[in-house]
């Protein structure tokens, strides 16, 4: 398993509609692996494609809820369902961040469940319910695969602060990475 950069946002493919997957192959598991490995070296608790710089609808995730119980998984060509969003102002327990925006976190109402259907890495389909942050978590990374960053959904307050990180950064340009485990960033 290989860690790998992590484009920060700037990068086209974060910003435009990823492909499908057609492929369930080995060199889909090795990249499932891959993707695995670099998102806990991150950490992170999600990580998609067009983040290491692949155009693929796919993404990874890993969970762990308050009550212990894990939900590891691969979702290929994924589709997503979500309740309606909750009506109200974010607070602090809606921040989330994301590795393309490192070590910056804004608060962002999403729905509180979602359904996902998807395929694993070996092209099965399967079916996932999920409640609280890990319907956030899905409905991040199936963002990603549209081509949306959390940043573009933030509201006035939040979208303002993403602008001054980025400009303070110097983000928001092609060709910047981060690489985890070994640049000191995180999100």
């Amino acid at each position: 398993m290989t860690v790998l950069p992590i484009c920060i946002t700037g990068e086209p493919v974060l910003h435009r509609v990823a492909d499908p997957v057609r492929a369930f192959d080995d060199e889909l598991a090795a990249l499932v692996a891959d993707m695995f490995a670099t998102m806990e070296a991150a950490p992170g608790v999600g990580l998609a494609a067009p983040q290491i710089g692949l155009a693929k609808r796919l993404f990874v995730y890993d969970w762990t809820d308050a009550d212990g119980v894990r939900t590891r998984g691969v979702a290929a060509n994924p589709e997503l369902w979500i309740s309606p969003l909750p009506v109200g102002l974010p607070d602090e327990d809606d921040e989330e961040g994301c590795l393309s925006i490192p070590g910056e976190r804004f608060a962002l109402l999403r729905a509180e469940r979602a359904l996902l259907r998807a395929q694993d890495e070996r092209g099965e389909h399967y079916e996932l319910e999920a409640s609280g942050w890990l319907a956030r978590i899905l409905q991040h990374e199936f963002d990603h695969l549209n081509g949306i960053l959390y940043a573009d959904r933030l509201d006035a307050f939040g979208t303002k602060g993403v602008q001054k990180a980025i400009k303070r950064n110097k983000w928001g340009v092609e060709g910047l990475t981060w690489m985890p485990g070994e640049d000191d960033l995180e999100g």
